[in-house]
């Protein structure tokens, strides 16, 4: 690959929720899937991501209820990336944010999602703190 595009990493079609959703819908819908990550949307469009730590860490731990909704746990800034986007653009955004996964979007579509794990085949991301 001369120059890789996001949509050659990413997941396509990833599971979401809404911000109005509980975070035990959340937790149901990652448990019946496996998954460790869901995007969040506010009707189309993507405001984030939440992850099974943000359930637990900012969720649980913090003294939110399970019928919290899922907008209590997603961070207030959304970095989302284009599929056409270039790998090393994407990388570059995603340190620069210090987030680990990010929305993959076709105009205004969530079409994917990108992590760093995604990228590990692309670029040696040993150097990326462990703390993001």
């Amino acid at each position: 690959m001369d120059h890789p595009s996001v949509a050659d990493f990413m997941t396509p079609a990833p599971p979401a929720v809404d911000v109005t959703d509980t975070l035990r819908a959340a937790a149901r819908a990652m448990a019946e899937r496996d998954l460790r990550t869901l995007v969040v949307r506010a009707g189309a469009r993507a405001v984030g991501v939440v992850t099974d730590r943000d359930l637990v860490v900012r969720g649980l731990a913090a003294g939110l209820g399970a019928d919290a909704t899922v907008q209590r746990v997603t961070s207030d800034t959304v970095v989302t990336v284009g599929e056409s986007d270039r790998v090393e653009a994407a990388f570059d955004a995603m340190r620069a944010a210090r987030v680990r996964r990010v929305p993959v979007l076709d105009g205004d579509e969530v079409v994917g999602l990108l992590t760093f794990g995604d990228l590990n085949t692309e670029r040696d991301i040993m150097s990326v703190p462990t703390t993001w």
